[in-house]
């Protein structure tokens, strides 16, 4: 076990510098050693970030092949667009890094199946930063899962519902060139695009790659219009962004069909006004659910019918034994503290030379979902089959590494410190 790893970090947009802010910077046993993006400017930032939060400079690079050639660097962070995240991630496997990508999903198909066999061919770990998977409730929900509280599961829901016209969209549009990185690829693609952060949990919920597939999926975009009339009233009638042709619909629900029986519904709605952010996880079984928008928790013959906003008392009594050790030292990092536990899942799995516990299969199969979506959606609905990454492994695959963070199975592990 390495008491301490070397990270290159790669991306300094506004979410790279905020996870190396929030996360990789403060971790004791944590070294930055290089730090790479094309702006020297949010070079410099970052280095003031390492130097505030963990007292020293990082050495810096314009050219991410520095890192990968630095034989004393053990990790390396991919924090760029959606768009060339896998390609990076492909080199940084071959040069022997453990390698960690930001979540998203991928332009083609053939671009998931080359980071399996990457894999495969080389054995370095890969693992998609999907921080929801270590969320409170998503972790809450995991533990009822596996104590079988809630039966057999029948269907789960999950949606990326976040108006982002103001926060990501056009946040800044006069001022930086070039735009935010989403924005383009709402200009030319229809698709879901941002499945995992529901997708991800659920698929541990469901045993996605260990014991169950995601097997087909049809999706549906509804017509494209809030974005040109969002544009027409901050930017006038007559400006660019009011008169362009967006491709992507304002609401995407796809459905997965999965081997043993199941279906997940997820739904990406970031174009329309909404009241607030919601990922809208729920949990349907045969002996109870979950609504995330409604914050109840039912068991059938247990919980009072027609309950709602009971949450408090299931955490008491069901909070994974990761969030109850966590929640009593105090949270850090952004998003509820979910951001600090994903990336102490990956440096646990580097410090001791481990799987991870989002792995390359995972990453594969969740990355995959916007493309085949936009193919499914070009062809009305048309149900578009998903790969079998695993080559027929998911049916009796090794057991999951275990520890603290593992996601497919529940262990209380003290002996590993969070801070």
């Amino acid at each position: 076990m390495k008491e301490k790893i070397n990270i290159g970090y790669i991306g300094l947009g506004r979410r790279g510098r905020g996870m190396l802010k929030a996360c990789f910077s403060q971790m004791k046993d944590v070294n930055v050693k290089t730090i790479c993006d094309v702006s020297e400017e949010r070079i410099e930032m970052g280095k003031q970030l390492v130097l505030e939060k963990g007292g020293y400079t990082p050495a810096s690079t314009t050219d991410y092949h520095v890192i990968l050639a630095d034989p004393e660097i053990d990790a390396v962070v991919i924090m760029t667009g959606w768009s060339g995240r896998i390609a990076i991630a492909k080199e940084s496997m071959l040069a022997g890094k453990y390698t960690a990508i930001e979540v998203g999903c991928a332009d083609t198909l053939d671009e998931c199946f080359e980071l399996v066999e990457t894999y495969e061919k080389t054995g370095v770990p890969v693992m998609m930063l999907e921080n929801c998977c270590y969320g409170r409730r998503e972790m809450m929900l995991l533990n009822m899962i596996k104590q079988g509280l809630f039966g057999e599961l029948v269907h789960c829901t999950g949606g990326y519902q976040h108006y982002l016209p103001d926060e990501d969209l056009f946040k800044n549009i006069d001022t930086e060139d070039p735009p935010h990185y989403r924005l383009p690829h709402y200009i030319k693609e229809n698709r879901e695009n941002y499945p995992t952060h529901e997708l991800g949990p659920i698929s541990k919920f469901l045993s996605i790659n260990r014991g169950n597939r995601m097997v087909r999926l049809n999706s549906i975009a509804t017509k494209s219009v809030a974005l040109n009339e969002y544009s027409a009233q901050r930017f006038g009638a007559d400006s660019k962004y009011a008169t362009m042709e967006y491709a992507q619909g304002d609401i995407v629900n796809t459905i997965i069909t999965c081997a043993n029986g199941e279906t997940i519904l997820l739904t990406l709605d970031t174009t329309l006004p909404r009241s607030h952010y919601s990922r809208n996880i729920s949990v349907r079984g045969t002996k109870g659910m979950s609504m995330e928008d409604r914050r109840v928790v039912y068991l059938h013959g247990i919980t009072p019918e027609k309950t709602q906003d009971n949450e408090a008392e299931f955490f008491e009594k069901y909070d994974h034994p990761l969030h109850r050790e966590y929640e009593a030292m105090g949270t850090r990092g952004g998003h509820g503290g979910m951001d600090w536990l994903v990336c102490r899942a990956f440096v646990e799995s580097v410090k001791n030379g481990t799987d991870t516990p989002i792995d390359a299969y995972d990453t594969a199969a969740w990355l995959c979902i916007g493309c085949l979506s936009a193919e499914s959606i070009r062809q009305n609905g048309a149900p578009v089959d998903i790969p079998d990454f695993t080559n027929g492994k998911w049916k009796d695959r090794e057991p999951a590494v275990k520890g603290k963070y593992c996601l497919d199975e529940i262990f209380e592990d003290l002996s590993t410190p969070i801070f």
